[in-house]
């Protein structure tokens, strides 16, 4: 009988041994486990959060869960913004206030980047603008919450018609504004639309379309290509009210077509936040079964690290302050629900649990939420 060479022998038991040692590396992590650890870290951490990064993550898990532990810091968030707004709205009585207010947020837009220094420039140009686009956020916000009436707000038609005195279609549709600032365009034309100020949709959209056709895509620097794909995926978020409803493939095919089309340059080429917000955009239009959403998944679970307990960053900084809205879109991308819940409804005592399933909606919808079944 032939007897195996010991050379053999030992090749065969290193063989063996890493066989077994494949078989005992842990299973990878399931996208519902690394979003349930993402949650528990933040979880711990919230009260140590800053309170607009308390405010922006209660906000959105609220609205994918539906949990009543997330109400005492959506209304102290409410609290916060009626007090500033019944300011705002005071001061629209004084002259001068506006131009005063305009030169305060200016003077107050931060440099620290290369991008924050060209759109400050940028904003310098369009004078009340800064201000304007802070005033529709700050409405629409209360507008979400139920709080957009007479009772919370004295006087807030005064200003609607401050907003509705700017010219916005120039700054929504200039091809300058677009190339730096497409996310917050994308924003504020949806909030002129949710507070029946202007319904500049349309317009805005064909100007962005106009600017960046898939043909320009090769002559794109990196972060006028990011600035791209963030711009397209706040349309579509912006649609949904912040999550709070699905929104209409129909409206979006051009957006999700471009985005499955070049999925793997939007890996490569931005960032988290940005296509986190990608596959998010294809779950608000009912479309969870797309490769896309599988791949963008995946990607993401590839970037947690699982020691911090988060999605670091670019840089791999590990801080929960400034990684609070990259985690909060992984949680809602990995782990997302079957339905949203709006709001939350803010009012004293008139707090309504509205449902909106993909596809339909159920609720119960007192006066002072009437705005959310529409």
């Amino acid at each position: 009988m032939r007897v195996p060479h010991p050379r053999w022998l030992w090749c065969w038991l290193l063989v063996l041994l890493a066989g077994c040692a494949l078989d005992a590396r842990p299973p990878a992590r399931s996208h519902e486990a690394v979003a349930a650890e993402i949650r528990a870290t933040y979880e711990q951490a919230l009260p140590t959060l800053s309170p607009g990064k308390q405010r922006h993550y209660a906000q959105r898990l609220y609205r994918i869960t539906g949990e009543a532990r997330y109400l005492p810091l959506n209304r102290e968030y409410g609290e916060r913004l009626i007090d500033e707004l019944r300011g705002e709205i005071a001061g629209h009585a004084q002259p001068g206030y506006v131009a005063r207010r305009a030169r305060e947020k200016l003077a107050g837009y931060p440099e620290r980047t290369a991008k924050q220094r060209r759109r400050k420039r940028m904003l310098g140009d369009w004078r009340e603008i800064l201000y304007a686009k802070g005033l529709a956020f700050d409405l629409t916000q209360a507008h979400y919450h139920g709080l957009l009436n007479d009772e919370a707000l004295p006087g807030y038609r005064r200003a609607l018609d401050y907003l509705a005195s700017v010219d916005f279609r120039a700054f929504l549709t200039d091809p300058e504004v677009l190339e730096v600032y497409a996310a917050q365009v994308a924003n504020l034309v949806y909030y002129l639309h949710d507070l029946g100020v202007a319904d500049l949709r349309e317009a805005t959209i064909a100007a962005f379309r106009e600017r960046f056709p898939p043909s320009r895509d090769a002559t794109l620097d990196n972060a006028v290509f990011r600035n791209k794909i963030y711009g397209m995926t706040h349309f579509v978020i912006a649609a949904s009210d912040y999550y709070q409803r699905p929104v209409s493939t129909e409206e979006f095919d051009w957006v999700l077509d471009y985005f499955a089309a070049n999925l793997e340059r939007i890996i490569d080429e931005t960032k988290e936040d940005i296509y986190t917000e990608v596959g998010i955009g294809f779950l608000l239009a009912g479309r969870e079964e797309a490769p896309a959403v599988t791949r963008l998944r995946d990607a993401l679970v590839a970037a947690y690290d699982p020691r911090a307990g988060m999605i670091p960053s670019e840089s791999g900084g590990t801080d929960l302050d400034r990684g609070e809205h990259r985690n909060v879109l992984a949680i809602m991308l990995l782990d997302w629900p079957p339905r949203l819940y709006p709001g939350p409804v803010l009012a004293p005592d008139q707090q309504v649990q509205t449902t909106v399933f993909f596809g339909k909606a159920a609720g119960i919808c007192g006066v002072s939420s009437a705005w959310m079944c529409r």
